[in-house]
């Protein structure tokens, strides 16, 4: 009778500790977040990603009430490696999320080890689209991408690009312009988009190999320079003088996917919080306003539609991969 008695009390123990857990988590989860998110930005202060991770900030907080705050913290280094594998091994818990940039995110897993790939990683949306540009000082007596080509040819290795690391989109974008106008032009790389204007405006770099959104924000902050084409599919709304690529014959498009993502593994509750925080920041007509007057494209993209664009994207990488590695060049 004892030992049956001493059974009844461990098992009513036992659910008694379950509820207790079952209850305690719920209640976490109802009053997430309840400590400061830490956002990772996987390149250094100054580039478009920072800026707009910073001008985001308080949106976000917005939309998942409460008390919540962002914490914006620069990972720099390796072409968004550095970053990427910081979010990629925290805790699934949701207070650490991050950008997640393209192609970097696609085309590092693809030429070396790493700790991460697209599929590491929970998506909440994406926000910018960013197309690629080659940006020259005013003075520069290079005009167009005519004018690049035919100097490049001149003089080989003469011209350096500067860029945000190899296998970078930037990087990418040199190495086909090299491959469609038989030149030979000399890489570059950097930390970030910022560390790119400042060497372009010291005259360190002959070519800035920066996106749209961010070369027009430092055109904006004063910095001179003159963007000789831009990678988008048509021009752009925001520079209608500026011809892309295509027009100038130079057939091929590049930009940049920024988007925010966790580690993989959230509970249900807190990614769906999150997800719906990221869409209604990007619906915000105060949001969208900065976001223009940052020269900031918007392309929001769901979850799922998400994850089909990066798909698509490491396909396409992968096979450029087996046809051109781009490592080291």
């Amino acid at each position: 009778m004892q030992k049956h008695n001493k059974r009844g009390t461990l098992r009513a123990l036992a659910a008694l500790l379950a509820g207790a857990a079952l209850f305690s988590g719920g209640a976490q989860a109802a009053g997430y977040p309840e400590h400061p998110i830490n956002l990772i930005v996987s390149y250094g202060p100054g580039g478009g990603t920072d800026l707009v991770a910073r001008m985001m900030a308080p949106y976000l907080q917005k939309y998942l009430g409460g008390d919540a705050r962002i914490v914006v913290l620069n990972r720099p280094g390796a072409g968004g490696a550095i970053g990427f594998s910081e979010l990629a091994r925290a805790q699934p818990d949701g207070y650490t999320i991050g950008f997640i940039n393209t192609p970097n995110l696609l085309t590092i897993p693809i030429e070396r080890k790493t700790s991460f790939t697209w599929r590491s990683f929970d998506l909440l949306g994406n926000l910018i689209d960013d197309p690629g540009a080659f940006s020259v000082l005013n003075d520069n007596p290079i005009k167009t991408l005519a004018d690049l080509s035919a100097y490049a040819k001149k003089n080989p290795g003469k011209v350096t690009v500067g860029t945000t690391g190899t296998g970078s989109d930037d990087h990418l974008a040199m190495l086909r312009f090299e491959r469609v106008s038989g030149s030979k032009l000399s890489h570059i790389p950097y930390k970030g988009a910022g560390e790119v204007r400042g060497a372009l405006a010291s005259g360190e770099i002959t070519i800035g190999a920066i996106n749209v959104g961010e070369a027009l924000q430092y055109q904006k902050g004063g910095t001179p320079l003159r963007m000789l084409g831009q990678m988008g599919k048509t021009r752009s709304a925001a520079l209608p003088d500026v011809p892309t690529f295509k027009e100038q014959g130079f057939d091929f498009e590049l930009a940049s996917l920024r988007g925010l993502a966790a580690p993989k593994g959230l509970p249900d509750d807190v990614r769906a919080k999150l997800v719906a925080a990221v869409k209604r920041t990007v619906d915000d007509p105060e949001f969208q306003a900065k976001a223009r007057d940052m020269f900031a494209p918007l392309r929001y993209l769901a979850p799922p539609e998400y994850a089909k664009e990066l798909a698509a994207g490491e396909a396409e990488f992968q096979a450029l991969w087996k046809e051109a590695p781009w490592l080291d060049k």
